[in-house]
């Protein structure tokens, strides 16, 4: 973020095992909406692809797989997600990762004023402007997201 020179706010927190978006958020006191999820998915043909989705909703992997045009979307495994990232679940950024993957984003996520998305290590979350998801991931909006 920093060689891109992208404008970010470092927010940290004590990881919780399991703990996810919900937990983070009330360690800093913020709304679990904004919490971005980064997820991992790959399709029937074995092709990795990257969601993100508010913290407090899940995505639809049948609607998921219908906008992409593929028989079907499966979330990885927490070990094919880290091989493909560099980095351990629950700690996983759509930044730097060292496969490149296509990445898309929940469309609401786009009209929040500020989000927190994980900077690559459990216990950080970098607060930032949704539309750097779009300038510098080239992330493309989809509209995918379920109620918990």
């Amino acid at each position: 973020m920093r060689e891109r020179k992208v404008e970010f706010v470092p927010r940290l927190y004590d990881y919780v095992e399991k703990g996810g978006t919900r937990e983070s958020a009330r360690q800093l006191g913020v709304d679990e909406h904004e919490v971005v999820k980064t997820l991992v998915f790959e399709t029937n043909e074995n092709k990795p692809l990257i969601v993100l989705m508010h913290g407090d909703r899940e995505v639809s992997a049948k609607n998921l797989a219908r906008l992409l045009g593929v028989k079907s979307v499966d979330p990885a495994t927490p070990e094919k997600a880290s091989k493909l990232t560099g980095y351990l679940v629950g700690g996983t950024s759509p930044f730097g990762t060292r496969t490149k993957m296509p990445v898309f984003v929940e469309k609401s996520i786009l009209s929040l004023d500020k989000i927190y998305i994980n900077g690559g290590k459990r216990g950080f979350l970098m607060e930032i402007e949704p539309s750097v998801l779009t300038q510098g991931l080239n992330a493309q909006t989809i509209e995918v997201a379920l109620e918990k």
